[in-house]
């Protein structure tokens, strides 16, 4: 059996939590149908973040989609975001199978 394979985009956002809602309305605004969201922990060039309270914990958001949309979607991370809040963003090429889901 052969697997049909299709090449999208994985975008990374490493944000403080506080940008969760507004994260998720952007993804929505992109009609991006599936997403990870996680809480996480480490550092920023501004300090590292423990968690241990509401205003110091970060979150991963992970979407697959159209290198085009992850393009876009990171380019208005970085204008609106990233100047007020510790913000990462990577891109990882990956291949799906069930292209239609992303």
């Amino acid at each position: 059996m052969s697997l049909t394979k299709h090449r999208k985009t994985q975008l990374k956002i490493v944000a403080e939590a506080a940008l969760e809602p507004r994260l998720l309305a952007e993804l929505r605004r992109h009609q991006i149908q599936a997403w990870t969201l996680y809480e996480v922990r480490g550092g920023f060039p501004e300090g590292e973040r423990a968690g241990d309270w509401e205003g110091d914990r970060s979150i991963e958001l992970r979407v697959t989609c159209d290198a085009a949309v992850a393009d876009a979607i990171a380019e208005t991370v970085l204008q609106r975001f990233a100047p007020h809040y510790s913000v990462l963003v990577s891109f990882t090429e990956v291949e799906v199978l069930r292209a239609n889901l992303y």
